[in-house]
């Protein structure tokens, strides 16, 4: 289930690009200007067009899938004469199934992407597995583009074409811990006094002490680690090669892997692992935080934060859950480009695929519809406007549809706001976004074309080590060492060498 949390003028138009998490705001962004105002009736003849939605998710399928994508097809037969077949797939097996059906050319129509590690947005660029949308976005996406802005947009641009479009939510991010307010509580831990690496060990040692058949700590995200919550510095895409704090100093690429801070940083979380701080599987898990927090099996876990993610992970779960923050907002490329939606060159109807994605930006109803399922059914509305609650007889436990995952669906701003969050919400990550520190290189995109051998040999290196290290499964004093070799003999320094000439020529244009 997570977070996940995405150019200069570009600088200057994120404030006005509204925030990140949901729904309903003003703004050059598009947050009411297209609500509910799509509907003008399809133009298309003949059979209508299926279109498979690929998407991860972080836990089991919901019961009612079939029922809201049954709800999604008759609106978009109605609006594109086009219907939707949902494929979600579960974060754990994200990245090796969609390599697969990519690969074999498997029918897919939409997909999510991104710049992280996971989502894979530069590689698939690279293998030539998206197709530019320059021009579909002229004919058939101009309420995306009114929407999200030609800035966002062009932060995902790659050698001048644009391949992913990124979600309208939080375009900043921070980092903290989400905690269970029952044992924060019960113990005596303030979530908002965790606001440093030492601090978040305490909560540890603590939670550790007193209930020891629970882990203390696990990642946000099923194949994730812990270090990749806890780093201050812009990744540049993909992590291989990156700018020290938050790139506020300079410009000069670095292998952070063979850094002092990281050999630090590894270290540290070794002794957790072995303190039994941190869930034993975390390097293997492919179970959703929820599941995780469900089960008894964590008390906390290491997440992307934004303003009101306590209340939409509280419904997630179904408990009470408080957050700590450990380092301050911060805004870069990839917090921007880490969710978009693109369409695969092995698309049916490419034309169509962009139609349907201009109604995830225009849509109220579409968005509603993927965002919080049937209403009466999974949902119902209050006398307060644009304001939801759980149908009568339904809770977050017990409902057939309950991803809460509307940053991942197109403009979230036109999504509904649940009862018992903050009415002014959006407001919140408006302000969130405007102020959140600004990486140097935001808007700069990496093009690993150049180097797409030494890219795929440092990815298998990555795959090897990466996560094991950055969840204490393995000793850095053994392992450290050969993972900093191997990377080397794959060519990271090459990929360094690559990214800091095409930044130096990104900074040098602006």
């Amino acid at each position: 289930m997570r977070r996940m949390t995405m150019v200069i003028s570009f600088v200057l138009m994120l404030g006005l690009v509204l925030s990140a998490c949901g729904g309903g705001n003003t703004g050059s962004n598009g947050g009411e200007t297209n609500a509910g105002n799509t509907n003008t009736g399809s133009t298309d003849s003949g059979p209508a067009t299926e279109l498979t939605v690929a998407y991860f998710t972080f836990g089991n399928t919901p019961a009612d899938l079939a029922q809201v994508q049954d709800e999604l097809s008759r609106l978009a037969k109605e609006k594109i004469n086009a219907t939707v077949k949902l494929l979600p797939i579960s974060i754990g097996a994200w990245n090796q199934q969609m390599n697969l059906m990519l690969t074999s050319n498997e029918k897919l129509d939409l997909i999510l992407t991104g710049s992280s590690a996971t989502l894979g947005y530069a590689p698939q660029v690279s293998k030539g597995q998206l197709l530019p949308l320059n021009e579909l976005l002229d004919q058939h996406g101009q309420g995306i583009k009114e929407a999200v802005g030609d800035a966002f947009i062009q932060a995902s641009s790659i050698d001048g074409k644009i391949y992913g479009v990124p979600s309208i939510r939080d375009l900043a991010v921070n980092y903290g811990v989400l905690i269970r307010k029952d044992l924060a509580d019960k113990y005596g831990i303030d979530p908002s006094a965790i606001n440093s690496i030492d601090a978040l060990e305490g909560m540890m040692k603590t939670l550790k002490e007193n209930e020891p058949n629970i882990a203390p700590i696990a990642p946000g995200v099923a194949g994730a680690s812990i270090a990749e919550y806890l780093y201050t510095l812009d990744r540049l895409g993909d992590g291989y090669g990156v700018l020290l704090n938050n790139g506020q100093d300079d410009l000069k690429v670095i292998n952070y892997y063979e850094t002092e801070e990281y050999a630090a940083l590894v270290k540290r979380i070794r002794g957790w692992y072995q303190a039994g701080y941190i869930l034993k599987d975390a390097a293997t898990n492919k179970e959703g935080i929820a599941d995780l927090i469900k089960a008894g099996r964590a008390a906390a876990y290491v997440a992307n934060l934004k303003p009101g993610v306590e209340m939409q992970e509280s419904r997630m779960i179904g408990t009470e859950i408080a957050k700590g923050e450990i380092t301050e907002p911060v805004a870069k490329t990839e917090t921007v480009t880490n969710i978009m939606w693109g369409i695969p060159r092995n698309a049916t109807n490419p034309e169509a695929s962009m139609k349907l994605l201009n109604l995830l930006y225009t849509d109220k109803d579409f968005i509603n519809t993927i965002d919080w399922g049937i209403e009466g059914k999974h949902y119902a509305k209050t006398d307060q406007e644009n304001v939801i609650k759980y149908a009568d007889g339904v809770d977050a436990n017990s409902s057939g549809y309950n991803p809460n995952t509307g940053w991942m669906f197109g403009n979230q701003f036109l999504s509904y706001t649940f009862e018992g969050d903050n009415p002014d919400i959006w407001k919140e990550t408006d302000e969130f976004n405007k102020n959140a520190i600004k990486s140097k290189a935001l808007g700069f995109t990496f093009d690993s074309s150049p180097v797409k051998t030494e890219f795929a040999s440092v990815t298998n290196v990555m795959n090897q080590y990466r996560l094991g290290l950055e969840t204490g499964t393995l000793d850095p004093d053994k392992a450290l060492p050969d993972f900093i070799a191997k990377l080397k003999s794959a060519g990271i320094d090459k990929i360094v060498a690559e990214k800091q000439k095409q930044l130096d020529a990104w900074a040098a244009s602006k």
